[in-house]
């Protein structure tokens, strides 16, 4: 046995469930991150000094929220890529190690204020720099590890985390939130410790390697691309020349363009240069684009769906059921727990049968059910009875679960094992450019749903308390965007907006009522949920074109590598939907050896289901 294992050769049979035990947790550990700072921004601004809200500081909240997202999204294929020309498994632990160092400065912040902010927000990025090697290489790994016929029950397991911990970061973050603002930062340090001894310890390279140059002129154009353009597009949030949102402001529509520029400057950069980050010709298998297409609607809506019911939760529901504002965190995280309990019920399970039926009809029905439930919340009241909600919101995880194991196995699948890393990577960025773009486009459409309604409210509600109608109509012409964040943040601003001298003219009654925690979320409800109409009729409509996709990513399918045959003749593995045995599986072992080497000296390419590949 190698010294450096502390378990397994990696020709041992059970060193598979090593590297996926390994690679869930480091998963699990980077996806919990991208979600616990959401729910504990209260308790972060609070514990720095930092009034969020305040014309100034709205940038810092910008940036905590997507720091981690944007650089994850935008690095995450290209080390991919360093992993599949460096080693899959050395590129992932350092990302443990890069990951730990952040969560351990993160823990330590000892500033306030703006200085604390951005102390938080540097050191998130450091801390997304390590989550994007996990996230590019651990799927590639479990892929190296397991044959063909157990990838979907692998990946299965292995998206559960990365999915899950999304919803279980809500959680951890509410429960943590109350001990201490910094607790929500230590909880991965001995986490990342042990993950980080454990997987430089058992870990081996069982994938094959793709040596070259790196293409510096592909990771530029696209890391500027994308950040250009998610930042634009998340600035476009932000209000600008009496308008209701920043989708004029020249700043973010040349940050839009510009990237969009960049990132086809990408795509003819990747098609000339001998050694690409990313080889193009990968989007012309249907199993990988179709299924990296779904994956980013289906990204996009389960980050919109996050963000607006922390809002919905935290800002409206909550207080109105008397809880107070402290408290919302911790009881949002737990009545968000139905979608987390669905995910977990039906994630392995799909990626297991996918791997007997093929990922098709389990990820095109999985977003299916998710459009029927956006569906539904538009009809739940606002103040809605709390089983409606928990029946809803656990069949979205249901569906959630149905579609994204499967549907990375596919999408894995599907490609040569020298682009396994590449691939990989693709499908993190997707994943997580999907949640960094949730933030601008669910948010802007919201402020839209508010600016027509909110207005009336705020003037009405105000003067019905005694508030001077020119300062009330002052107030009312204030963005939308001020309001919406205080919801999501669980403020009330009211006390800040009416400020002391007017509030102590008031008769106390009234500025007891202003200030309690159940004027602002009734005040805004109704215009909250014209809001939400708007959103999830929009995130109804992205996961109908996701699960159109779906459909479209052609016949199950599982790539030949001439170096690593693929089980594909397993009893249940060679059989498309309901279709007779696979070609592959009939094919004499030479014949098959010189398609392979016919396919080699050809190079990257072929017809549709494309690149070498076998259906099944």
């Amino acid at each position: 046995m190698n010294s450096r294992s502390l378990f397994l050769p990696k020709d041992h049979p059970r060193y598979k469930w090593v590297a996926l035990s390994n690679t869930t947790l480091g998963m699990l550990m980077a996806t919990i991150n991208a979600s616990i700072v959401l729910i504990s921004l209260p308790a972060i601004f609070k514990g720095i000094d930092l009034d969020p809200l305040q014309a100034g500081n709205v940038s810092y909240l910008l940036w905590i929220l997507m720091g981690y997202m944007l650089v994850t999204a935008v690095l995450v294929t290209s080390f991919g890529r360093l992993g599949d020309m460096f080693g899959r498994v050395r590129i992932y632990n350092l990302g443990f190690v890069v990951f730990t160092v952040g969560s351990i400065a993160l823990s330590f912040d000892p500033f306030h204020g703006g200085h604390g902010a951005m102390w938080l927000i540097v050191w998130r990025i450091v801390q997304g720099v390590g989550g994007a090697m996990l996230f590019a290489n651990s799927t590639a790994i479990i892929t190296d590890a397991f044959p063909a016929d157990r990838r979907g029950m692998a990946l299965g397991i292995n998206q559960v985390a990365a999915i899950a911990g999304s919803f279980i970061g809500l959680l951890v973050g509410g429960l943590l939130a109350v001990v201490d603002w910094r607790a929500v930062f230590w909880v991965s340090v001995p986490i990342g410790i042990i993950g980080t001894i454990w997987s430089y310890r058992s870990l081996h390279e069982t994938g094959q390697k793709n040596p070259g140059r790196l293409d510096w002129a592909g990771n530029v154009t696209f890391a500027l691309g994308l950040t250009a353009l998610l930042t634009g597009i998340t600035y476009g949030i932000q209000p600008y020349g009496g308008h209701s949102t920043g989708w004029t402001n020249p700043w973010v529509l040349s940050a839009i363009i510009g990237g969009l520029v960049l990132l086809v400057a990408f795509v003819f950069v990747e098609l000339r240069v001998p050694a690409p980050m990313l080889d193009m010709r990968l989007f012309r298998i249907r199993a990988f684009s179709m299924g990296n297409l779904a994956g980013l609607l289906a990204s996009i809506g389960r980050g919109g769906l996050q963000f607006m019911l922390i809002i919905w939760l935290q800002g409206i529901w909550l207080p109105r059921h008397g809880f107070n504002y402290e408290d919302t965190p911790l009881w949002a995280g737990i009545y968000l727990l139905p979608i987390t309990i669905g995910f977990l019920l039906a994630g392995p399970l799909s990626g297991t049968l996918s791997d007997r039926f093929g990922a098709r009809g389990f990820a095109s029905g999985g977003l299916l059910l998710v459009a029927a439930t956006f569906v539904a919340l538009i009809f739940l009241p606002v103040n809605f009875e709390y089983w409606q909600f928990a029946i809803i919101t656990l069949l979205s995880g249901i569906g959630s679960g149905m579609f994204g194991a499967p549907n990375r196995s596919a999408i894995m699948n599907a490609v040569p094992a020298s682009e396994r890393g590449a691939a990989s990577g693709v499908a993190g960025t997707v994943q997580n450019a999907g949640s960094s773009l949730s933030i601008g486009v669910f948010f802007s459409l919201m402020v839209v749903g508010l600016a027509s309604t909110l207005p009336d409210a705020l003037r009405t509600g105000l003067t019905q308390h005694h508030v001077p109608a020119a300062v009330a109509d002052q107030i009312a012409q204030l963005p939308p965007v001020g309001s919406l964040f205080a919801a999501f943040l669980g403020y009330n601003p009211i006390q800040s907006l009416l400020g002391s001298d007017t509030l102590s003219q008031l008769p106390q009654a009234d500025q007891d009522a202003l200030v309690g925690k159940g004027f602002f979320p009734q005040l805004i409800s109704d215009a909250f949920h014209h809001g939400l109409v708007v959103v999830f009729s929009v995130a109804a409509a992205m996961s109908l074109v996701g699960a159109v996709a779906s459909l479209f990513r052609g016949k199950r399918y599982v790539h030949d590598d001439g170096t690593r045959p693929e089980p594909v003749d397993a009893p249940h593995a060679g059989v498309e939907e309901g279709e007779g045995p696979s070609v592959a599986a009939a094919v004499p072992p030479a014949a098959e050896e010189a398609a392979v080497a016919a396919r080699g000296a050809a190079g990257l390419g072929g017809d549709d289901p494309g690149m070498g590949g076998s259906p099944a």
